[in-house]
């Protein structure tokens, strides 16, 4: 029940998410519905698609704003926080404490985990798009939308095509679904829908503050002349700019920190490649650049500096939405759209099982084979999410030593 959890409970379940969710923002989601939607019930199909494409919408890495969202409805914003903290915390520590376990990777062994991770991520997308599409494609419409979305997000690519994605798939709401859903998309009852515990006067309070922390901080920076306001403004910006999260944030990351000169190319590539090997949110390679920056503190607090400051913006942007969203959400021309942009969300969700998820991890036979077994696992056997992760991990370092990878 939304509300009904605390906050123990949101930081031990993210905690588990952040240990084993491989795979990228894309995946990241696929575990969410498995573990949150499917297994726990926190949420239906429904709300969660529709937290999936306002997050697409918004600024800032979209996977961890979605859970950030989970954990407000699961147990207020406590529950919030200790989604964030506990989904973060393995990745950005792994990534702040990076060298001292960077050779281990460099094994047989481990390349062959580090494949078999990738491959586990397919078969977890696979399934959250079965299991959405089931529920938010049940026709023939919102089938066409899907796959209409599918082919904006893959020919276009990068965020400006899931946002016209999710756009396209709006209109066609309004247009083949208004009047025509049926008693399952009516405008959910407040008990049902996403629980914000909080009103818009919190909601303006959010965006105000991110406004004067965006303009407040190269202020205080030129002000005062320290490292750490420098670093924290560097990584404002780049938070509050990139749109679809993840691998979109790295231009701007490198603009900030490699241009400047605060981190060499050569590190700045080092800590890329690392975070692709890291459960958890890829933003984590904020602390890595803090961290590793000479520019302020450096060391853990530089990592801490820069890991608040690149999430802080995405984070504020949703919680001062939320209160005007849920208003929205009961309009019935609101719900034809959103029908129509939920259904364009199991494309999007589709097309990134294709690439890069498919076509980056499935490279051999025996790669197809565990990713076959490891859906199976998920599907027929209904093994936890975090079984199959180390399944995975297991049957590609065998897969690796065997070189059949």
């Amino acid at each position: 029940m939304p509300g009904s959890g605390s906050v123990a409970e949101v930081f031990r379940v993210f905690l588990l998410l952040g240990l084993t969710s491989f795979g990228g923002p894309v995946a990241h989601l696929g575990y969410f519905r498995t573990e949150l939607v499917e297994r726990r019930g926190w949420l239906g199909d429904r709300e969660y698609a529709d937290l999936v494409a306002l997050c697409q919408f918004l600024p800032g890495p979209a996977s961890s704003q979605v859970g950030f969202a989970i954990g407000l409805h699961r147990a207020g914003i406590l529950g919030a926080l200790a989604a964030f903290v506990a989904f973060t915390l393995p990745s950005a520590a792994l990534m702040i404490g990076l060298a001292l376990g960077a050779a281990a990777l460099s094994s047989a062994v481990g390349t062959g985990i580090i494949a078999g991770l990738k491959i586990v991520a397919v078969a977890i997308v696979a399934h959250a798009v079965l299991g959405m599409a089931r529920t938010l494609t049940p026709d023939a419409p919102r089938a066409s939308i899907a796959v209409l979305a599918a082919g904006s997000a893959l020919l276009l690519g990068g965020s400006i095509g899931q946002i016209l994605a999710i756009l396209l798939g709006a209109a066609g709401g309004l247009w083949l679904l208004r009047g025509r859903l049926s008693a399952d998309a009516a405008p959910l009852p407040a008990a049902r829908g996403i629980r914000v515990p909080y009103g818009r006067r919190a909601g303006i309070a959010c965006l105000s503050a991110l406004v004067v922390l965006l303009a407040g901080m190269p202020l205080l920076a030129r002000a005062t002349g320290s490292g750490a306001p420098q670093l924290a403004d560097a990584h404002l910006r780049a938070g509050a700019l990139v749109f679809g999260g993840g691998h979109v944030v790295l231009p701007l990351l490198e603009a900030e920190v490699v241009q400047t000169g605060w981190v060499g190319p050569e590190a700045f590539l080092a800590g890329y490649g690392a975070a692709q090997a890291m459960p958890g949110p890829l933003f984590s390679l904020a602390g890595y650049l803090g961290a590793a920056a000479g520019i302020g503190p450096g060391g853990v607090a530089g990592g801490v500096i820069a890991l608040l400051a690149i999430f802080t913006p995405g984070f504020l942007l949703l919680l001062g939405v939320l209160p005007f969203w849920k208003g929205l959400m009961a309009r019935p021309l609101v719900r034809a759209a959103m029908a129509g942009a939920n259904a364009a969300v199991v494309g999007i969700l589709a097309a990134a099982l294709y690439d890069p998820v498919f076509t980056t991890a499935i490279t051999a036979p025996a790669a197809f084979i565990l990713a076959l077994a490891c859906f199976v696992l998920l599907t027929a056997w209904k093994v936890p999410a975090w079984a199959v992760v180390l399944v995975g991990g297991a049957g590609g370092a065998v897969a690796a030593v065997l070189g059949a990878l």
